[in-house]
């Protein structure tokens, strides 16, 4: 099959094209090949190739840059949001499926009731109503809504939302350092670091997000969203007690407020994504010690 890989050199790009490239002919593009915000060179491009299947795993994802300055929050929408009508628009054009990437942020802004209520029930299933807690999620939200409003134009897609990606370093200079990674770093330079206790959520191995990709898509199941993260909800502060535990680093940890903080955007308090229609990926703590060995 003709596979185009957009955001193919960040942590989850770099995956997807090592998951996809055998038995396939990949088209592997990044932001130097391809402006996706650029809808007519967009077009043309990928009219080109024809392929079959389009995976978006380009994002924008500078959660408080786009929070606190009005162009890159326009920037976001572009991206995030405006880009997926026009993908959408193409793999209609070409017959194409669309895989797109979304995010447990979705849900961070309804009240305190409905998380509690969410999080006694396991997480937020896929058709929970999305309520975006800050401009990032807003812009999120968007690209779902660009893809979802196509339905009924025979547009093939998947959408996938995840929560707290990590996954061994890409290619692309520009893509986000991981929790673990930064926990690594700080453990390096400080004999103490404050760790967020009051946001819950779930982590996301990126070699197990391409492996379930591809398995969503030759199972040929029922178009529509899915959720997919490694089993087990924590904290930041719970999940990097179990970084250190295993790394064996007597570094010092201490639970805090997200409130401690100075960011622009606010968090959930909880996102954690409930799976509804797929088996379950392992558990992160496995996940994490397979990263680790591969660091």
């Amino acid at each position: 099959m003709r596979v185009l890989i957009l955001g193919a050199k960040g942590t989850l790009g770099s995956q997807i094209k090592k998951v996809f490239s055998s038995n396939n002919q990949i088209f592997a593009w990044d932001s130097e090949n391809v402006d996706i915000t650029d809808k007519e060179a967009l077009s043309g491009k990928i009219n080109k190739i024809k392929p079959e299947i389009i995976i978006n795993a380009a994002a924008y994802n500078a959660v408080d840059k786009c929070e606190e300055n009005v162009n890159e929050f326009e920037l976001a929408k572009k991206i995030n949001g405006h880009a997926l009508g026009c993908l959408a628009d193409i793999a209609i054009k070409n017959k194409a499926l669309l895989v797109h990437y979304s995010s447990d942020y979705i849900f961070g802004g309804h009240t305190p009731a409905v998380v509690l209520e969410a999080k006694e029930n396991g997480g937020f299933s896929e058709n929970f109503a999305p309520c975006p807690c800050n401009n990032y999620a807003i812009t999120k939200l968007m690209g779902e809504q660009e893809i979802l409003s196509r339905k009924n134009k025979k547009l093939k897609y998947y959408i996938i939302r995840l929560s707290w990606l990590f996954g061994p370093k890409p290619a692309s200079k520009a893509s986000k350092q991981s929790f673990f990674d930064l926990m690594i770093d700080l453990s390096k330079k400080q004999e103490e670091i404050k760790v967020v206790d009051d946001e819950v959520s779930s982590f996301t191995y990126a070699p197990d997000l391409a492996l379930a990709t591809q398995n969503l898509i030759l199972s040929k199941k029922e178009f529509g969203i899915y959720h997919i993260t490694n089993s087990g909800q924590v904290s930041w502060f719970e999940a990097a007690q179990e970084l250190f535990g295993m790394l064996k680093s007597d570094v010092r940890i201490r639970p805090v407020s997200g409130n401690v903080f100075q960011r622009p955007a606010k968090r959930p308090s909880f996102s954690g994504l409930k799976n509804t229609k797929l088996k379950s990926l392992r558990n992160y703590k496995e996940a994490l010690r397979e990263y680790l060995k591969i660091k």
